[in-house]
């Protein structure tokens, strides 16, 4: 599958989450808020498309940096 990511992407979109999650050392659990992160409903991957799953995959998978809890 060929993900297509729009730039810039929103705070709460799949991607972000994705990118969150892995920065903050969280498993790869896709899901996102689409109203922004915190804000209305949280639609977690059983409600979410192949597309946005693959977003958030690509998200999770090319985050380089890592939280420096030290």
């Amino acid at each position: 599958m060929i993900v297509e990511i729009s730039k810039p992407f929103k705070h709460g979109s799949p991607m972000d989450r994705g990118s969150a999650d892995r920065y903050y050392h969280r498993p790869c659990q896709p899901h996102w808020w689409p109203d922004g992160t915190g804000h209305g409903v949280m639609i977690p991957e059983e409600f979410m498309t192949n597309q946005q799953i693959a977003e958030y995959k690509y998200g999770w998978n090319n985050e380089e940096n890592r939280k420096d809890w030290g």
